[in-house]
């Protein structure tokens, strides 16, 4: 699975002002991330306001998303919930001829126990036609999958082939990287943790700030899987005041002020979200000029 090596879109989802899907301004994202070499995206995860589609516009993203991207790089549908057997259905369903994988998050708010979670993966596993990559991120879920749960996913089914790992926790992904197989991906979930996870042995990041600054973050990256991590370091801290700023008001509300900022979509969202403050639009604002980005 080398085509997930460097980084990963977890893509916006753009809005038309009356809330719709925006296809003009979903093209532009695509044509953006790609033009600013990254080496895949991920359609409808979190950042892509997945919880608040319906199966009918979900079907819209990713047949535009497949269309667009006309084989240019490999596309990841974010497939997941915390009811396994509409996950199943949902993934029985999907067309996914344009597709290289399925990216699933792991069951949140139920808080099954870690046989639980491993039983829901395992039937994921069983029932999906493209490979399966984990998704941990206990911070949205209140659910951490251990490194043993991953492992032992990891070890046991030869279609889930990688982890998107955001829990924060190096000593989790130390013992992940150090016991996985070896052709079992270890991703960032983090951007801020992209540098010192490739150093440990992640083969990447699946990004959120990527969708408004693809070039800068991919470039480092890049640098990072040649072990020039030196060279690579003022990029590294370039990028920490504006990831911050994007999370600072919750996700995706920061990159999609960003992406209005550069031109690229709306930065219109769905209920519960709302968009971030002036005042942190006007940081962003600041930040993306220091990048000289607009």
């Amino acid at each position: 699975m080398n085509k997930f090596h460097g980084t990963g879109v977890a893509m916006v989802t753009p809005f038309k002002a009356d809330g719709s899907i925006d296809h003009s301004g979903l093209k532009n994202t695509i044509d953006y991330i790609i033009s600013g070499g990254v080496e895949y995206i991920v359609s409808l995860g979190t950042t892509g306001e997945a919880a608040t589609l319906s199966s009918d516009e979900k079907k819209e993203v990713w047949d535009i998303t497949a269309e667009h991207t006309a084989g240019r790089i490999p596309l990841i549908a974010g497939i997941g919930g915390n009811n396994t057997a509409e996950v199943i259905r949902d993934l029985k369903k999907f067309d996914n001829k344009a597709y290289d994988a399925v990216l699933s998050v792991s069951p949140y708010y139920s808080k099954p126990t870690q046989e639980g979670i491993y039983q829901h993966y395992k039937a994921i596993s069983e029932a999906s036609d493209l490979p399966v990559m984990i998704y941990n991120v206990p911070g949205r879920t209140s659910m951490n999958i251990s490194a043993d749960t991953t492992l032992r996913l990891a070890h046991d089914f030869k279609n889930i082939f990688g982890t998107k790992e955001a829990s924060g926790s190096f000593d989790q992904f130390n013992l992940i990287i150090r016991d996985k197989p070896e052709d079992f991906l270890m991703i960032s979930g983090d951007d801020a943790i992209a540098l010192p996870l490739i150093s440990a042995g992640a083969v990447g990041v699946i990004s959120v700030v990527g969708n408004a600054l693809p070039g800068i973050l991919s470039t480092m990256v890049r640098m990072c899987l040649d072990g020039k991590f030196i060279e690579a370091q003022p990029l590294h801290y370039s990028l920490v005041e504006f990831t911050h700023l994007c999370f600072a008001e919750g996700n995706p509300g920061g990159v999609k002020a960003a992406l209005k900022l550069l031109n690229i979509c709306s930065d219109t969202l769905r209920l519960p979200l709302v968009n971030v403050s002036v005042e942190t639009a006007s940081k962003i604002q600041t930040e993306l000029q220091k990048l000289k980005l607009i």
